[in-house]
């Protein structure tokens, strides 16, 4: 495999402008980035000619990698904003571990067209209820026991590690289905990312020690390279985003997230099918 330096400065550009828009949605959303960072990386890999049968795997874990800076520095941005709720934040946490952990194992073991499946099916469904779904829309008017809400954040975290993302995916939607401030959704999942990202990249970096296919410079299924181009545009850029999530209209929130998953969803369920 051969690439010319053009083609990697081109490349490089391509994934430090991504870290930016990756960046500003982490914080304004509080999903990690990973929404934008997958596909990219997908697609990045795919014109280096990395092995298929790895392709998906190398972005959803250099994605995570990638992650825990922004998504650390978003989740400190909005606590000083006081939009994390340190108290459900609690709460979620052995649920959280406990999905991550599912999560990690099932990857581990699945061909790269399902984690493709997973990544665009529950992006395009999570985008429509957010395009389309009123803000009266409520399953509740407040969250449920605690016993369920740690099943929800094991369901979430699963899922999102399956997906390279940082929970906010799902956790937003599910929170404000329960009549929970979305401001507060967001900050709340910003921290939850945190919790999801570095256990699930340490797991995709375990998972796929001596796998063959892999491009130069990898640690297991992560770019070490692609996680260097991406996290310092991603960890300057996370403040701007959590400081515009603060002065924008709730329902321009919903309409950024449904465009974004909208968008990225389709992308790849074109790609899956070979469109």
């Amino acid at each position: 495999m051969s690439v010319d330096v053009g083609q990697l400065a081109m490349l490089a550009g391509v994934l430090l402008a991504s870290g930016v828009a990756a960046g500003l949605l982490a914080g304004l959303l509080g999903v990690g980035g990973g929404i934008i960072m997958v596909p990219i990386l997908y697609f990045v890999f795919g014109a280096l000619e990395v092995d298929p049968a790895v392709q998906m795997h190398m972005a959803v874990g250099t994605s995570l990698t990638a992650m825990i800076p922004t998504s650390i520095r978003s989740a400190l941005a909005h606590r000083k904003k006081g939009a994390l709720d340190m108290d459900l934040f609690k709460r979620w946490l052995p649920g959280i571990a406990v999905g991550v952990i599912i999560g990690v194992l099932v990857a581990a073991k699945v061909k790269g067209p399902v984690l493709m499946g997973v990544f665009a099916a529950f992006a395009i469904v999570v985008g429509l209820h957010m395009a389309f779904g009123k803000t009266s829309w409520r399953l509740a008017s407040q969250l449920p026991g605690v016993w369920r809400q740690r099943l929800m954040a094991t369901a979430i975290a699963g899922v999102s590690v399956m997906m390279g993302i940082g929970g906010g995916t799902f956790t937003v939607p599910a929170l404000t289905l329960f009549g929970y401030p979305i401001h507060r959704a967001v900050g709340t999942a910003a921290a939850i990312g945190v919790i999801i990202a570095i256990p699930g990249s340490i797991g995709f970096v375990l998972g796929g020690l001596g796998e063959a296919g892999r491009p130069v410079g990898s640690l297991g299924y992560a770019s070490l390279i692609g996680a260097a181009a991406l996290i310092p545009t991603t960890v300057i850029a996370a403040p701007w985003g959590a400081a515009l999530a603060h002065r924008l209209d709730p329902v321009w929130l919903r309409r950024a997230f449904a465009m974004f998953l909208g968008a990225t969803g389709v992308r790849m369920a074109m790609s899956l099918f070979g469109a």
